[in-house]
């Protein structure tokens, strides 16, 4: 078996007993990116043309390396949110995440492809190209983190991060076949996160079992005084436990979602999963929430478009961003950046939440949104006073053609439905591995309430002896 195989924990573990060194697993890996990446293109920039220094050699993840999702700040290193507007903009601080893995001794292979500024659910609306999926390279990787959970199922990084606003981790991570966590909001700093929703918005990892989005979590969490929104005086141990049980624990299913259309893999693999609880002494039963069914997505699209818009309102040529020197004056400039600068929906978002938040309009939609989102988190609530977790589906169906979407944009943002929810109420969800469907993975996602972090990621951890971990993909190799 090559290094780029092993999943985190073995890869440490072989370190630590010498039976290979930081060099090896560097090189094992930076040749399987060379054999795959020219079909999956994940990489916007790679920094694995060289043995990357070791900040700390003693650390928990010495010599172990990754990559990031491409609106996390690394300082001196290209940072482009996917969108021609940061040109090769270069930040000068690090995100405090990728700080806690550097400190750690992670060392970066490089930044990733995503939907640019986060916006979109396929990888595709990245303006340096799509990303593929490394189990069918016809096929989306899912988005926005596309290019973060790619470069895991593909072998090239034991684990990765992304961000989730909507669902862009654990979309990705399961149309990748691989484990993807968000976790609560504020459990892991935003700092150095280039913003899209700012409410929504949370960093997480990718990983190919629970063990090791435990042991990244147990590093990345954390209170940071560079984000006000980080939480405080919360402890939580995300240390592996062989001994983890869920014998009592009430898992539901959502009555309203109960008759949704969902493809055959998807409804067998929920059939699948519960029957592995119950015999695990899980109790399965049922929540009702209605208004998220009914008003989650029109709450979402309203919120994250109105930030969006205040966002990236500051890409203007002269505070950040792609500039022109020749405009005959500032409005003119202005137009020529924003529009050379921003992607048709980067745009479009930035254009809805323009409406959205005009004073003849922001009480009846913006004002309105935030309301039924109060709603909505009353109603998670209410329903985990009378369960421990949520299980559904990650998405309707398996991962589509590339460019599929591009016909019909609004199924895009419907698929949704499952996914936005988590991000309006703040809570925690994580998408898991089933098995697949001929070539094509298939997940399914646990949500809970707000701090149930650990205790969910033990769930995960017995859910996985059952249904196994996944595989590298080919990644279009023959």
């Amino acid at each position: 078996m090559e290094l780029y195989e092993l999943n985190l924990h073995i890869l440490i573990e072989g370190l630590k007993a010498k039976k290979f060194s930081p060099a090896e697993i560097f090189q094992s890996c930076k040749k399987r990116i060379d054999q795959c990446e020219e079909n999956i293109h994940a990489f916007i920039t790679r920094t694995d043309d060289k043995p990357q220094s070791i900040e700390n050699p003693n650390g928990l993840l010495a010599g172990i390396p990754t990559v990031l999702k491409d609106n996390l700040c690394t300082k001196g290193i290209r940072t482009t949110a996917a969108s021609k507007i940061l040109g090769n903009w270069k930040p000068p601080y690090n995100a405090t995440a990728w700080e806690k893995l550097r400190s750690a001794g992670a060392v970066l292979m490089g930044k990733v492809n995503m939907d640019e500024f986060a916006m979109g659910n396929t990888c595709g609306n990245s303006a340096f190209g799509p990303t593929h999926n490394p189990n069918d390279i016809s096929r989306v990787p899912g988005g926005s983190s596309g290019g973060s959970a790619a470069a895991v199922s593909a072998g090239y990084v034991p684990f990765s991060l992304g961000s989730d606003t909507g669902g862009s981790i654990r979309q990705p991570a399961s149309f990748c076949g691989v484990y993807g966590f968000k976790p609560t909001y504020g459990m892991v700093s935003r700092y150095g996160l280039i913003s899209y929703g700012s409410s929504l918005d949370q960093i997480g990892p990718f990983a190919r079992t629970v063990q090791d989005l435990q042991l990244i979590m147990s590093i990345i969490s954390g209170h940071d005084p560079m984000d006000s929104s980080s939480f405080r005086n919360k402890d939580h141990d995300f240390t592996h436990s062989e001994d983890v049980s869920i014998k009592g624990k009430r898992i539901a299913v959502v009555k309203e979602f109960r008759d949704f259309t969902l493809d055959a893999p998807i409804s067998d693999a929920i059939k699948r999963t519960i029957k592995i609880l119950e015999d695990e002494g899980a109790i399965i039963t049922e929540v009702s929430l209605p208004v998220v069914a009914k008003y989650a997505v029109a709450c979402y699209y309203a919120l994250a478009m109105s930030e969006a818009h205040t966002n990236l309102e500051r890409y203007d040529g002269v505070r950040l961003g792609y500039t022109v020197k020749d405009a005959a004056g500032i409005k003119e400039m202005f137009e020529r950046v924003r529009s050379y600068g921003f992607g048709a929906e980067v745009k479009a978002r930035i254009i809805a939440g323009t409406c959205l938040t005009e004073p003849s309009r922001c009480e009846e939609y913006y004002v309105a949104a935030t309301k039924v989102r109060t709603l909505i988190a009353q109603e998670f609530s209410r329903a985990f006073g009378e369960t421990d977790f949520i299980l559904q589906p990650v998405t309707p169906s398996l991962p589509g053609k590339i460019g599929e979407n591009d016909e019909d944009a609004l199924k895009g943002y419907e698929a949704d439905l499952y996914t936005l929810p988590v991000n309006l109420a703040g809570l925690p969800g994580l998408s898991f591995f089933t098995g697949y469907s001929g070539n094509l993975p298939v997940g399914l996602q646990l949500i809970g309430p707000r701090w149930s972090d650990v205790s969910m990621l033990d769930t995960g951890v017995i859910l996985e002896r059952h249904l196994g971990s996944p595989k590298i993909a080919n990644g279009g190799v023959k």
